[in-house]
């Protein structure tokens, strides 16, 4: 073969690979649906405000983040084949409350379950603001829990047990899910079928757990309580603080060296767990830092591979 047929055969080449590449991309973006969290986009005690949506792409690793959320929105991603379990997840990404990390601590979280065949759905919920929100402080709660709702209420249609709904969130995404387990008895969405908000379990990843002055991230409570928040309040979302024997079973992953939030959120989240009788494993690393998503770069092991057999355990997955 002469260079010139080389680099026609190499031409070729390179157009099939990025055809099937994109004929992938495209069969793995239509099945997946995005849903507005709220029927006609009509979103209880929301006011009237001018925000738009902002969507930035890192320009290295091409991650998308996401600020200024007015509408928020479900994406479903069906797993291909059910567990017998039939449990789903709803995975709510972090960004300190001002923005969301939706790639690595969202959308590649949900096509990690779909491997293990469950359901999920990535939350893209309202971050907190005093103009486009009657109360900021609860504004991300409502979200999650008219998702829950929303999920459960439809759960026949998307083949999943409406008793077996749990949430994952990292960083402040995992403050939002650890009020999600601890807040239940009160419901800030509307919700005339008096569908139970309470998620079915609990997973965190390095969350920002509690608000109180000696281990808060100080800017993730800042941008949820607004800059000088009561001590009634700090409390409130402080959710060690919250917890009781009916919290849901939770399972939380921390590395030691985490210079954004100290690992004790954790560690004292999991006492509480303890010391009120609930169903709870911790996973401590050693070392990790924060924001790594999915895979700690100072291990081969990734903590999915610990979730999938307690979620086992306690009866949310059956291979």
């Amino acid at each position: 073969m002469d260079q010139f047929q080389a680099k026609v055969k190499l031409s070729l080449m390179r157009k099939v690979l990025f055809f099937c590449t994109f004929i992938s991309f495209r069969v793995l973006s239509i099945s997946q649906a995005v849903i507005p969290l709220y029927t006609n986009n009509q979103v209880k005690d929301a006011l009237p405000c001018d925000r738009k949506e902002e969507v930035a792409t890192d320009a290295v690793d091409g991650r998308i983040h996401i600020s200024r959320v007015v509408q928020p929105s479900l994406t479903v991603y069906r797993a291909a084949s059910t567990n017998k379990a039939r449990a789903a997840v709803i995975v709510c990404p972090g960004g300190s409350y001002i923005n969301l990390s939706m790639t690595h601590e969202g959308y590649e979280v949900a096509e990690q379950l779909n491997k293990y065949g469950i359901t999920a759905f990535v939350l893209k919920y309202r971050l907190p603001n005093d103009s486009c929100m009657k109360q900021r402080e609860t504004g991300p709660l409502q979200d999650l829990q008219q998702a829950i709702i929303l999920v459960k209420s439809r759960a026949k249609e998307w083949g999943i047990d409406s008793s077996k709904v749990g949430v994952l969130g990292f960083s402040a995404g995992g403050h939002l899910v650890s009020t999600s387990v601890t807040h239940f008895n009160t419901c800030f969405a509307d919700n005339p079928m008096n569908i139970s908000v309470r998620p079915s379990f609990g997973v965190l990843i390095y969350p920002v757990i509690s608000f109180q002055e000696e281990i808060a991230h100080k800017f993730s409570r800042e941008n949820l309580l607004g800059k000088n928040p009561t001590k009634e309040k700090m409390d409130l979302f402080s959710s060690e603080k919250q917890v009781t024997s009916q919290t849901p079973p939770c399972f939380l992953v921390h590395p030691q060296d985490d210079k954004t939030v100290p690992v004790k959120n954790s560690i004292y989240f999991y006492d509480a767990l303890v010391n009120n009788k609930v169903k709870a494993e911790l996973l401590i690393y050693q070392s990790g830092g924060h924001g790594f998503g999915l895979t700690n770069p100072s291990t081969k092991e990734t903590w999915m591979d610990q979730l999938i057999p307690w979620l086992q355990l306690n009866g949310f997955y059956q291979p």
